[in-house]
């Protein structure tokens, strides 16, 4: 069941700061947030966070998906590691628009030892702004999974 305007929302300690924020940002908008943890500082393995946000998104549960870790690149990895997951890493607003726009995806993940919080909004409200363009890009989305 696809909730019309809903977030998965996860992240490493490396995050933890950031995400209460980002959550209050979605749900001051209107979306429902799904929060997958981290749920303090201490130190955890983010990969416990990245599957249970890109499992949201790929059975439907939510529309797209918020990681948050250090450079952004783990929780990127291991989210497109999910059949249907187009998980795009960005650190400025113009990153954030095309990764929507060219590439369709469906999970955004922040670099937060790179931005600060505002910088972090931006980009999030980036990415909820922007709709994928199709056109010459939905060939190119199309060929991305590997089943």
């Amino acid at each position: 069941m696809t909730l019309a305007k809903s977030f998965a929302v996860g992240g490493d300690h490396a995050g933890f700061d950031y995400k209460d924020q980002l959550i209050d940002f979605l749900t001051a908008q209107g979306f429902t947030v799904k929060d997958c943890g981290t749920y303090s500082a201490d130190s955890v393995d983010y990969p416990d966070f990245a599957h249970p946000v890109a499992e949201s998104v790929e059975r439907g549960e939510s529309t797209f998906g918020l990681l948050l870790c250090g450079s952004a690149n783990g929780v990127a990895i291991t989210a497109n590691k999910h059949q249907g997951i187009r998980a795009g890493l960005a650190w400025n607003v113009e990153v954030a628009q095309l990764v929507r726009q060219h590439n369709d995806a469906n999970v955004i993940c922040l670099p937060v030892r790179f931005i600060s919080v505002d910088e972090a909004k931006a980009c999030l409200q980036a990415f909820i702004d922007t709709p994928f363009e199709g056109g010459r890009h939905a060939g190119r989305v199309g060929k991305i999974s590997c089943c």
